[in-house]
């Protein structure tokens, strides 16, 4: 009898292992899954200084980081408190298991896991948390065979990256960053103790919920390194055990220039579709110092015109149309510094900067003049600032009659070209369009790149649509002496530190230098004497145009140095006047002190460059009691004053 009972338990044991071994070989298969696991990384977007502008999240928030990357303490601390045998078992502690085994059987349900690190890693990427018996030896196997493939310092890279530490930030680095707004070098001991011991249960210790309960799990992290294992010295023991940090859970975007980020992101999704997973760098030319001085001076400069429309008794529900933008860059390589596409990312996402189309007025007006320069005028040229009613035919065919007018309703009669930029003047540039010929114009104007121009007179005072992208590439034409620069923000895209997207700005050059130079002159007056006179700052010559469309509609101060342009825009969403027909205040009272206060903040931290260079063929003569310019092509001026003593300055 005894030896047919021994016969039965040999046959049984022998299919046991031999099930336990195909078992086995089904549950190693898996292993491949584990090596070839694909974490999502979160992709993040930075400054021209590395600054973080954002993350761009998919499903998991992480920040990927190698081993060579993590503190020494970061492995101690971990090691103490989930598996501190990891460096001498083979991926299992069967000292471990047997005690859990026994705890087990005596509770009669699964209540102590023995999990080692490996373990734990394989769990945590193809495994439930389920606990089953058959859960369980499979990662054992699994995490045996493992610790065959991967060394060591794998195993815990990888599991670091992989882990949950609660509030939605998957791996150390994420975790560290989220809590605490730090690298992990930059960690204390106490807060290093506080994240290794969020991994047994992330909410219950989440320091930002359960702050006692996460420090004194995080003490019992530091009492086992210090007492139980001789990790850290007496000092160190005693400033974790007494520090107190604080957490502060953090936004998993942390979106500081959100219109930026849905530009980049618009832009590169097509390009990389696992942008939100693909753990991509995104290297932008914005400078998040000077994104924050145009944030603020656009912001001040809405708050200003809310106060006049208050003080006007207009309704809230006409306020909240009023909305502004602001675009910067560097003309000569097109790197768009700061961009704010709205006033309130929060009251609306549409992006004003390049996805608005809105008249620009007078903004327009130095590329008539330019052209007029071109085609031999100077600054000293006279023009006729007088009412005149022009004849046209409409594009029905109707006879139609135009009479335009100045903003000011008032006439100036005889005036020089410079005067007639310099004070924005509607009659005078409708005359030097008249002199010159409209078809002249249209056709410069399509070679600069403006697109579905109107074939008529009114474009010569704004009647003309684009977005302030758009009027920003066209404005590099004058700002950067004839070279039209395409405006860039992104700079180029990393993944695994080898770039995978480089841009940079396409030139085209459209008129000469010197020509360029007698615009710029003429729009430094602008600044000094004329509608941008309130943008004035000592130690920065800035050159600019403002623009008012009818009613007051779009309001633009449009503005560079030799070295940087700037734009500002304001209007209502839904393209009503700002303050009503005929109440208007022009853009020199409601955008020039937006570019004021912004250079004025920025001549605080930048450095510019201090005068406009003269390029070779600018002749200057004193004309008139007043110095101007001429190139070799100008036109000998039309008035000569006798009595004034006229020469050539070299």
């Amino acid at each position: 009898m005894l030896k047919k009972i021994l016969i039965g338990l040999s046959v049984l044991f022998g299919i046991s292992l031999v099930g336990l071994y195909f078992f086995y070989k089904s549950v190693v298969d898996e292993v491949d899954d584990i090596l070839h696991h694909k974490l999502e990384i979160s992709s993040v977007i930075l400054d021209r200084n590395d600054k973080k502008i954002a993350n761009i999240v998919g499903d998991e928030y992480r920040l990927y980081v190698k081993f060579e990357d993590i503190p020494p303490k970061i492995i101690e601390a971990l090691l103490a408190i989930e598996d501190t045998t990891f460096f001498e078992h083979r991926g299992i502690n069967l000292e471990a298991i047997f005690r859990a085994v026994i705890k087990d059987i005596v509770a009669m349900d699964m209540v102590e896991g023995a999990s080692t690190i490996t373990q734990q890693f394989v769990r945590n990427t193809v495994l439930t948390k389920k606990k089953t018996i058959y859960r369980k030896i499979k990662e054992i196997f699994l995490a045996l065979e493992v610790e065959q493939i991967m060394t060591k310092e794998e195993i815990l890279e990888r599991y670091l990256n992989t882990i949950y530490f609660g509030s939605g930030y998957y791996g150390i680095r994420t975790a560290a960053w989220g809590y605490f707004h730090k690298n992990l070098e930059a960690l204390t001991l106490k807060e290093i103790a506080i994240l290794v011991g969020l991994i047994k249960a992330p909410s219950f210790y989440d320091p930002t919920k359960n702050y006692e309960y996460s420090i004194g799990r995080a003490n019992r992290v530091i009492e086992r390194m210090y007492s139980g294992l001789g990790w850290i010295s007496r000092e160190e023991y005693e400033r974790a055990i007494n520090e107190k940090p604080e957490a502060k859970r953090r936004t998993k975007t942390e979106n500081v220039a959100p219109y930026v980020t849905d530009y980049v992101m618009k832009k590169l999704t097509p390009l990389f579709p696992d942008l939100k997973s693909g753990g991509y760098v995104i290297h932008t030319n914005i400078d998040l110092d000077i994104q924050e001085i145009a944030r603020k001076a656009l912001k001040h400069g809405y708050e200003r015109i809310v106060n006049i429309m208050k003080q006007r008794g207009y309704e809230q529900e006409r306020i909240d149309k009023l909305n502004g933008a602001m675009l910067v860059l560097k003309q000569r390589t097109g790197e768009i510094l700061a961009m704010v596409g709205g006033v309130s990312y929060k009251k609306s996402a549409f992006n004003v900067v390049t996805q608005g189309r809105r008249q620009i007025g007078s903004s327009i007006k130095p590329f008539f003049y330019q052209i007029g320069v071109n085609l031999g005028y100077s600054g000293a040229s006279i023009l006729y600032d007088v009412q005149k009613t022009y004849d046209y035919v409409d594009s029905e065919g109707n006879e139609k009659k135009w009479k335009p007018h100045n903003y000011s309703e008032k006439v100036a009669g005889k005036i020089t070209l410079r005067d007639a930029l310099v004070r924005s003047r509607n009659l005078a540039t409708i005359d030097l369009v008249d002199k010159l010929g409209a078809n002249n114009f249209y056709k410069e104007l399509i070679r600069y790149g403006f697109t579905d121009i109107q074939k008529d007179m009114s474009i010569a005072l704004g009647s003309y649509a684009t977005s302030m992208f758009n009027l920003a590439r066209q404005y590099t034409i004058i700002s950067n002496y004839g070279t039209k620069v395409e405006p860039i923000l992104i700079r180029d895209v990393e993944k695994d530190g080898k770039v995978v997207f480089h841009q940079e700005s396409n030139k085209t050059k459209i008129n000469e230098p010197k020509q360029a130079y007698l615009i710029i002159d003429i729009m430094k007056d602008v600044v000094k004497r004329g509608t941008g006179r309130k943008a004035r700052i000592p130690g920065i010559e800035l050159a600019g145009k403002t623009g008012t469309t009818n009613s007051g509609r779009d309001i633009w101060f449009n503005s560079f140095t030799p070295d940087i342009q700037a734009h500002v825009w304001f209007g209502n969403n839904d393209n009503t006047p700002i303050l009503g027909d005929k109440k208007h205040i022009a853009s020199s009272a409601l955008a020039v002190p937006v570019a004021k206060e912004f250079w004025s903040e920025l001549k605080k931290i930048r450095h510019f460059e201090k005068r406009f260079p003269i390029p070779q063929g600018v002749y200057r003569y004193r004309f008139n009691g007043r110095i101007e310019n001429f190139t070799d092509i100008s036109r000998p001026p039309v008035i000569k004053d006798e009595s004034s003593e006229d020469s050539l300055l070299f």
